[in-house]
Order: C-alpha cells, then structure tokens, then sequence
C-alpha cells in the first residue's frame, strides 16, 4: 500500500511540474510581488545557469531576485538566471515534501518555514549540510536561530532573521488617552495603561492573537519555558505556561482590554484592514512584523511608535523570544548543490547581505553583529520614514537585547504540538473561553506525550 502511494504521489508531481512549467512559460518576464504559482527572471541570458528557487512570500522573492542582480555583477563570468517560484504556503511545503521524497522536479532551493521544518529533518534529510557556509562567522549569529534549522550538529536551513518580538504602539490612541508608551515596562503596566485607553477611547489595548501562538510563545519564553524541555520531554502544561496562558485569557475576558482581530491573528489581509482604521492600540508581534506594516497598512504611517515587548515584574530569563522564521534550504537532489550554496552564501551569509536583509525586507538580521552598525546608522529607508521613531529602531532593539534572543526548541513533535496550541489550546481558552488555561493546556500536553511514547 505504501509503496502504491509513493508511485501515485510521483505520478502526480510529475503531472504537476509538467503543467506548472508550461504556465511559467507565460508567465516568466512578469512580477511574482506577492502573487502565488508565479515565477519571475532576475536575469535572462543564454550563457546563464538556471537556478529554481520556491518561496511562499512575494516579498522574499524581490529580496532574492535582487541579489541574484548583485550576484551577476559581482560574478559575470557565473551569472545565474534565478527563477523564482512563488506558491501558497501550504501548496509550497506539500509540494517540496513530495519533491524530496521523489527526486522528481526538486528545486535547486527552497524557503522553509519554521513550523514546517522538523518534518524536514526526519530521518536522514534530504538536505545540504549548510554548516560551512557560516563556519567562520558562526559565533556572530543569534545561536537560538542556528538551532532551529539544525540536527546532530549539521545546519540545513541557514535563517533570515532573528525575529524578536517587540510592540507596536498606535501613538494616536495613547496620546488621546493620555499614556505614554515609554512608561510601559511590565506586563503589569501594560495591563494598567490598557484600562485607561479603553476607557478613554473605547479601544482595546492589544490585538490578541488566537490563531498563532506568537504571544502566548512570547510570555513562556521569556520566562525561559517552552514546550519541551532539554531533553524532549513535554512540559507544555508546567505552571510557568498555564500563568502565561491564563494572563493572555485575563486581558480579553478579565481586564476587557483585548479583542482577537479578523482571521484571528494580526498577519492576514482580513487583520491588515482592521488594523489600519486604528481599532486598536498595540500589536505585540516579531519584528519582521514591520514589513506587513509599511506593505499593506499606509493609514498608519506616522502614527506607530515601536518600544521594547513588557517583561514580567518578576523578572525575565530572557527579554524577549524569537518567532516565527525561514531557513533557507539546498536539496541534495538539486541541480546545481555547490552553486546553490554560494548563491545562498552571497543572498544571506555576509555581512552585506545582512545589512540587505534589513534594507529590502525590513527584518531584524540574523548576524548580531551588523546590529551595533544600525544601532548606529540604520539607514534612510522605507521602514525608517514609516515608524516615528524609525531611527531608532535598532538602538532600541540593541540596547534591549544585545542578541540575547532565545527561541523555543524544534523537535520532532513541535509541527503537532503548535497544531493542538494554536487550533485547540488558544481557540478553547482565548475565543470561546470553554475551558481554562489549565484544562487546555493538560490536555494538549497528555496527546503529545502519547505520540512520544508511542514513538510518533
């Protein structure tokens, strides 16, 4: 039966490269900015290596069709002709597995999202060793972000960003409140400010997310908890994460000042919206977060001041966490492997390209060590003219965090386990409020425990 399946998995990628090429005949000289199935030249000369590249963002896309124009400059005697592919996020993943498992119409690289990329390291993966590509600059790396995209020692995903999490605060609300946001630096304070913008305004002071676990993440991790121990043990529902949970409950049932935005998180066009006519006062989000700002929310501009995420009273571990995030990835079915990972090289690994990072895609870079520079001079770009303290966004994430940034652990159940907290967990406790913190959390953390002892 399984091997029946693989055949009729084959079968119909092979159905599928065939037709997906034909439609990339039409559609190759066109931009891919944010549409899906479309594929887009950053150059095309007949002397050229062709190099496939899928991604599930049009905006990582411009970001890579840039670099493959630097790449051609700076090397003209190895141009590539980067075809970029851009696919719906789940058609994307799907797709790629099928690939790898095949060895049929496997692209020479490929964009993997954090959620998605344990499943792609089961077994042995079918992925390049990217570990050389950073070995003299490893220790200049956010290390929490190199963990999450490796195994047994053996980096197979390379990162774009660190992702820290900061809040955004629409300084119009406050002012009409009378609060000022750098006053906010505990939880506690957060809590007290909100009371007073809601009465004041009638807007709720944070956009709670329900359908990703961005936040809920932020308040464990920042606590140095997680989902899994050291060692891979469940601890999803240790006291540290029911408090955390429970907090996030309180700010939309308890203090009132909460509500869930449209699609039920702030990364999606139905939120985009919402956002912009100023229905609420913070967006508590990673820092790539910004890019959705100045991309599809230009009612705000001028209006969003960015300070550091609120630290608990008692005292962090860690001031802020990591989420979400991209490795970066070579398959050993590929075309053109060496190529590939020096084209990747050059788009990611360097100190300029890190600074790209920042420039075109608004995101806080990888390498720690370009953060000083921009602390200092960050630049005049679209990302700075849009915040009000746009100059200072580096300074203040620098100063608040000197790289210290952890992430929560990958492990081989971390694809079921953000499936039950965000689809189950945050859904019973943030949205129809039918069970609490803790009954949620015990029974998600009993479900995994089964699939690790049953060896799932």
């Amino acid at each position: 039966m399984k091997k029946f399946l693989s055949f009729l998995l084959i079968v119909m990628l092979v159905t599928t490269t065939l037709l997906a090429g034909c439609g990339q005949k039409n559609t190759s000289l066109t931009s891919n900015q944010g549409n899906n199935n479309n594929a887009s030249n950053s150059t095309n000369t007949s002397s050229s290596t062709d190099l496939t590249f899928w991604v599930f963002n049009g905006l990582h896309a411009d970001f890579y069709n840039a670099a493959a124009k630097r790449w051609n400059e700076t090397y003209p005697n190895q141009k590539i002709n980067l075809k970029v592919v851009t696919y719906p996020y789940q058609d994307m993943h799907q797709k790629l597995a099928i690939a790898l498992q095949s060895g049929v119409g496997v692209p020479d690289i490929a964009d993997v999202e954090l959620g998605k990329f344990p499943q792609f390291l089961k077994g042995t993966p079918q992925l390049a060793d990217l570990s050389d590509l950073i070995a003299q600059d490893k220790d200049n790396y956010i290390q929490s972000r190199l963990q999450l995209y490796s195994k047994d020692g053996k980096l197979y995903g390379l990162p774009t960003h660190g992702g820290a999490v900061v809040a955004f605060y629409d300084k119009d609300i406050l002012d009409k409140a009378g609060v000022d946001p750098g006053t906010i630096k505990t939880w506690d304070d957060f809590v007290a400010a909100g009371k007073i913008v809601k009465e004041k305004t009638g807007k709720p002071m944070l956009a709670v997310s329900q359908s990703t676990a961005f936040q809920f993440n932020t308040l464990i991790g920042q606590q140095g908890s997680d989902y899994f121990d050291q060692d891979g043990n469940v601890i999803l529902d240790s006291e540290v994460n029911i408090k955390a949970l429970q907090f996030l409950h309180d700010i939309i049932f308890k203090y009132q000042i909460g509500a869930i935005p449209p699609g039920g998180n702030p990364d999606n066009s139905q939120a985009y919206g919402w956002l912009d006519k100023e229905n609420v006062a913070c967006v508590i989000m990673p820092f790539w977060y910004m890019s959705r700002f100045v991309s599809y929310m230009n009612d705000l501009k001028g209006k969003l001041i960015v300070e550091p995420v609120p630290v608990w009273k008692d005292g962090n571990k860690y001031p802020t966490v990591g989420q979400g995030g991209t490795g970066t990835v070579v398959p050993l079915a590929g075309k053109h492997i060496d190529l590939a990972k020096k084209f990747l090289a050059f788009a990611k690994e360097t100190k300029e390209a890190n600074l790209e990072i920042w420039n075109t895609l608004g995101f806080d870079p990888p390498r720690w060590d370009v953060w000083p520079q921009l602390a200092s001079d960050p630049g005049d770009n679209k990302y700075t003219e849009y915040f009000i303290n746009g100059k200072d966004l580096f300074k203040i994430l620098y100063d608040s965090t000197k790289g210290n940034i952890q992430s929560l652990r990958s492990t081989p159940l971390s694809v079921k386990a953000d499936d039950l907290v965000t689809n189950q967990v945050l859904y019973k406790v943030l949205s129809n409020n039918s069970a609490t913190a803790e009954q949620a959390l015990k029974a998600a953390a009993n479900e995994l425990r089964k699939d690790k002892n049953s060896g799932e």
